[in-house]
């Protein structure tokens, strides 16, 4: 009885350990199978966020009535920001004052962050740098446009510019490790903000001119050389219709057009930013990424994107930033949502959205990057902006399913056995999905008129679902708007059959069944029905459901 014990307690100590070392880890990325999760105190962790505006958190007091706002609206993050001029208004002279009092109310409320370093570029310019940096020109120059003008955006060929935005960065990220290295209420930074030239392709200051006459880098030149068949398509295309060169200048080697601007305007960023984040990693080694504004700009094939982290240039941001973990791309006003998350998940390229809309619409895209991309996060901009209509009931009923399903999600991410669907209308054709062992057909929902019932609003708000495969017969569905029909995809008997279906909630982690939905509420088998919201649902629902199948001849 005694040695049990023994080993009893020893076993217990172990755990308690485990659990311990669990807890001191840093906030980290981490692979399973070909997703990529953000894992936080030895767990994965789906970020479901919200933006603040760009300057509320620069006042601890200001923030004071957001908070509960913030909490009512189901999210577990929040992305706010700490500008440089704030922390370092004299140089080498830090104030932290803001940025602590942001991390204890966020505790206090039981949200993590991710901070957002607005440094030397936010939206494409240069306005959260201090006092000392924009006032000493010479020592920290512009960038330039035709005609040799300056602009107020530093320019990103300055090693000036560069050291001293690093070293403020590396003493930020010194303190939070200091003042929450143990508790993790930071799990993420995005460096700078929305970089990008502005006004012309790319910068042409003296110094940039030269770089550009100059050679391409042989760092640039070797990666573009192993990653040669792997290259994202429509890059891959400039540096082909060039002769694949593997020397010569950037007009050289990429051709002579604002694509070729575009293209060394990347690599600058790219190689500045990059080292700012290795500067702050090497003082607490938090995911960082980089986010990229796509509005007002026009997309073609090739478009000049005068630097930004755009899907196109992906491989330059990869070869000349390693250290930046992903590039997050802001999302508004996208009209194809699908082939816009394919093009942010090639290279495997984590997927998060740092800027997005609320609403119907961000609530049906928000299930489907989880479900669909294995995303780390989703983002909801400007919550707390009093012009925006609160309560979001159908973003909120999106993120408390999708905090419910949380553990199941991450423990299905990566492995091929979960899939989602986002339909924006009647008109879209249904999509089939291959999950386990049957092919799932979604389609999107239109009620069928009934007396006394009136007719669903036009037009009707986009539909989405997860599904996840979690046994041989049997699945999980969140979402609304669509119906499922189901058919045998392996040898046996060719039909398939809804067995049981329930409705429920996770609590805890565990599953509890609320009603059996047969008969009208599966058309007497015939499909799995998610409704739509309004129809027979209150507003903002979000169905979860179990549901099992049995195959028959």
């Amino acid at each position: 009885m005694r040695l049990r014990n023994v080993f009893l307690c020893a076993f217990m100590g172990c755990l308690a350990l485990a659990a311990q070392d669990a807890a001191s880890e840093v906030p980290h990325l981490r692979k399973q199978g070909t997703a990529t999760q953000l894992i936080v105190d030895g767990k994965p962790f789906l970020v479901l966020a919200g933006e603040l505006t760009n300057n509320s958190a620069t006042s601890v007091e200001y923030m004071k009535p957001i908070w509960p706002k913030l909490v009512e609206a189901k999210l577990n993050t929040v992305l706010a920001t700490v500008a440089w001029n704030q922390i370092e208004p004299e140089e080498g002279k830090f104030d932290f004052s803001v940025v602590d009092g942001i991390i204890r109310d966020a505790r206090i409320h039981d949200l993590h962050l991710v901070l957002l370093w607005f440094a030397s570029w936010k939206n494409s310019l240069s306005s959260y740098p201090p006092d000392w940096v924009k006032k000493d020109f010479e020592r920290f120059p512009r960038a330039q446009v035709t005609g040799g003008k300056s602009i107020e955006l530093l320019s990103p060929l300055s090693d000036a510019n560069r050291d001293a935005d690093a070293h403020a960065f590396a003493a930020l990220m010194r303190h939070v490790k200091a003042v929450d290295g143990q508790r993790h209420t930071v799990v993420m930074i995005q460096v700078q903000n929305e970089v990008g030239m502005r006004g012309d392709s790319r910068d042409r200051s003296p110094a940039a001119n030269r770089a550009f006459a100059g050679p391409v880098p042989n760092e640039l030149l070797d990666y573009l050389q192993k990653h040669k068949d792997t290259l994202i398509p429509e890059f891959r295309q400039v540096w082909e219709a060039a002769g694949f060169k593997t020397s010569g200048t950037w007009e050289e080697v990429f051709g002579k057009s604002p694509v070729t601007d575009g293209i060394f305007m990347a690599w600058q960023y790219a190689r500045y930013i990059g080292r700012v984040a290795e500067a702050g990693k090497a003082e607490y080694p938090l995911p960082m990424f980089v986010n990229a504004a796509l509005y007002g700009i026009g997309r073609g094939p090739n478009p000049p994107s005068g630097g930004r982290p755009w899907d196109q240039v992906m491989d330059v941001w990869k070869a000349g930033g390693p250290q930046i973990d992903m590039l997050a791309p802001d999302s508004y006003s996208e009209s194809d949502f699908v082939a816009f998350c394919a093009k942010y998940t090639q290279s495997g390229n984590p997927l998060f959205i740092p800027e997005n809309m609320g609403g119907p619409d961000g609530a049906a895209r928000v299930l489907y990057v989880f479900g669909r991309h294995d995303a780390i996060g989703w983002t909801v901009m400007g919550l707390e902006d009093a012009r925006i209509p609160h309560p979001d009931t159908d973003l909120i009923a999106s993120f408390d399913a999708l905090a419910q399903m949380a553990p199941l999600i991450a423990e299905h991410q990566g492995k091929g056995t979960m899939s989602a669907v986002l339909l924006r209308g009647p008109s879209d054709p249904p999509r089939k999905i291959q999950l386990g062992n049957y092919t799932l057909e979604v389609k999107f929902y239109v009620m069928p008129k009934m007396t006394g019932v009136p007719p669903p609003k036009e037009p009707l708000p986009p539909a989405a679902a997860i599904f996840i495969a979690t046994g041989p017969d049997e699945y999980f569905a969140v979402g609304n708007g669509v119906t499922v029909t189901v058919s045998p995809n392996t040898p046996g008997p060719p039909l398939a059959g809804l067995a049981t279906v329930e409705e429920g909630s996770f609590v805890n982690g565990r599953w509890v069944a609320g009603r059996r939905l047969n008969g009208d509420d599966s058309d007497e088998g015939n499909f799995l029905m998610l409704e739509r919201s309004g129809c027979c649902w209150p507003p903002g629902t979000k169905s979860i459901q179990r549901f099992t199948l049995y195959r028959y001849r």
